[in-house]
């Protein structure tokens, strides 16, 4: 095998980008998360900034549901059209970059749905990152400095989003499905940089890539 991936989902404090940056490091591979939306933005002309505003998030809106779903979730439009700078396209281009990636070079790919948008692929390797509310009230009062109220709106909103995101765009997939992933690991039980050993066991037992 040429060239990997690994994606990781992950709960709202549950050090999943963390996680998917100590992995990096550990293969000497890149690890995506925002830059895919500048890469998104350069590719296809679109302002950065529509990017991150759509983030991982839909707008609430059954007027705009029911527009986006006149948009296929797996060609991106053409730039002289109306649609092209609508929120379905926008996750066709992000979904481009990905397809691009896991066909060019190894790396890590936080989010963005990419278990479900490589899931064709055999290259790949899905994470799902979770820890139990009380780890994740804990790590976002440290990263954040916000209070414990805080804390846990910021957890219960973030993820919500990010899993309507998911079940919309996967045609009604669910965000925190184990199914969906080659594993779930619990962040608190195991620790972040042991969920970084545990990854890298996985990959030689499913690739047996020895030496990663």
């Amino acid at each position: 095998m040429k060239n990997y991936i690994i994606t990781i989902a992950r709960g709202f404090g549950s050090g999943g980008k963390e996680i998917g940056a100590k992995l990096a490091k550990r293969l000497g591979i890149p690890c995506y998360e925002d830059q895919i939306l500048k890469m998104a933005s350069d590719f296809s002309g679109i302002n950065e900034a529509l990017f991150h505003e759509r983030n991982e998030k839909l707008r609430h809106s059954a007027y705009v549901l029911g527009y986006l779903r006149k948009v296929p979730f797996t060609t991106v439009a053409k730039p002289n059209t109306k649609e092209f700078v609508s929120d379905a396209n926008l996750f066709n281009i992000q979904s481009e970059i990905i397809r691009q990636l896991a066909a060019s070079q190894s790396c890590i790919i936080i989010g963005k749905c990419a278990d479900y948008v490589l899931r064709d692929f055999d290259n790949v390797i899905s994470i799902y990152i979770e820890a139990p509310r009380a780890q994740c009230v804990e790590s976002i009062m440290d990263k954040l400095g916000v209070t414990q109220q805080e804390a846990h709106r910021l957890i219960e909103k973030t993820d919500r989003y990010r899993a309507d995101y998911y079940k919309y765009y996967t045609q009604g997939g669910y965000w925190t499905n184990p199914v969906n992933y080659d594993m779930t690991l619990n962040s608190a039980r195991v620790g972040r940089e042991r969920c970084v050993d545990v990854i890298v066991d996985y990959m030689n037992i499913k690739w047996e890539r020895r030496g990663l």
